[in-house]
Parts: C-alpha cells; sequence; structure tokens
C-alpha cells in the first residue's frame, strides 16, 4: 500500500500560520515536538512537492498540544486563512466571483492539486446550497477535515457568499466511509 501525500503548500500554509499566532520562538518550540525526520522534510518543504500526509497529521497534533491546548477548533480559522492566502495568489483562477456554485463545481480539481489520492465531489442541492464528498484518501484526520470546513467557508465568501455554513454530516476519521459535507450560504 502506498503512502497518501499531500502538497508542500498545504504544510507551508500551516507553518505559516503557527508563525502568525505565536512568532519565531513558537514555532521553534512547537517543531521540537516533531520527530527528527519530520523536522528535516518541513525545513525544506516546497510548495509544489508530494510530502507524505502522515507528517501533516503529526504536524497537526504538535499544533493542537501547542496552540491549541488539546483542542482542534481553531483549525477552521487555520484553514481560511490558507484560503485566503492561496486563492489570493497561486489559486485565484478557481475564484467564481459572484457565482459560487461554479467554484463548488470545480471541487475535483481542487483536491487534486493537494491530495494525490482520493477523489471529491460536489452535488448542487439548491439554489445556494449542495454536498461536498470525499471518496477513497487513503489517509485522514480530524484536523484536516476541520481545515478544509474553514477554507471552504472562506473560499466561498470571496465568491461574494454570505453567512456561510458547512457542517460536516459524516467523517472517516469518527467512522464514516466518507467524509461529507454540507455547505448552504444566503
Amino acid at each position: 500500500m502506498t503512502t497518501q501525500k499531500v502538497k508542500g503548500s498545504v504544510l507551508k500554509s500551516r507553518l505559516e500560520f503557527v508563525r502568525q499566532e505565536i512568532g519565531e520562538e513558537g514555532l521553534a518550540k512547537l517543531m521540537e515536538r516533531l520527530p527528527e525526520d519530520d523536522r528535516k522534510a518541513l525545513g525544506r518543504l516546497v510548495t509544489v512537492a508530494w510530502i507524505d500526509f502522515e507528517i501533516g497529521k503529526r504536524l497537526d497534533e504538535a499544533i493542537v498540544q501547542v496552540l491549541g491546548g488539546g483542542s482542534t477548533r481553531f483549525f477552521e480559522r487555520l484553514g481560511e486563512v490558507s484560503a485566503e492566502a492561496n486563492l489570493g495568489t497561486l489559486h485565484s483562477a478557481f475564484l467564481a466571483p459572484g457565482n459560487p456554485q461554479a467554484f463548488l463545481a470545480k471541487a475535483p480539481q481542487i483536491y487534486r492539486l493537494y491530495y494525490d489520492v482520493g477523489w471529491r465531489e460536489y452535488e448542487q442541492t439548491g439554489e445556494r446550497e449542495g454536498v461536498l464528498t470525499t471518496h477513497d484518501a487513503e489517509t485522514y484526520s480530524k484536523t484536516d477535515c476541520l481545515t478544509v470546513l474553514g477554507w471552504y467557508r472562506k473560499a466561498l465568501e470571496l465568491c461574494g457568499a454570505k453567512n456561510v455554513r458547512i457542517f460536516e454530516d459524516e467523517c472517516r476519521a469518527s467512522g464514516g466511509s466518507v467524509c461529507k459535507y454540507r455547505v448552504t450560504w444566503q
């Protein structure tokens, strides 16, 4: 079995989030919690390179301990910051100002930018609602799912959606067969 990979940009966003929240000294303390091989891999991150998902999972666990005091909820905020950074520059072509449905229809292509295994689909269920479903990911984590929630919420706001609400109806990290997110907005 192969190990699922994630784009370096995902982990770079997390490290930048930590740097903004607690500075260089705090980032150094966080890095001390990781195994030496992880520290080396994260120290030479390239945005477009594929990195083992498990390194990211261990980084997330360290972030939870250092920044979150054991709570994972701030990962939604991390997702928002990541969306703003990536969609404001590198991946701005995905945005569909004034047309959130058109943006969500690009979910399969967006997923392939960040993950090398599995796939995501989008089903429109109403004028201002739909369902994102992630299938066949070999690895997953609750923190990654929370980041996805925040990322899509901010992305939809960047498309002009108001009062965006995203609910995780099913999660593989909680025993589900897929990760399913129900999205609504005004």
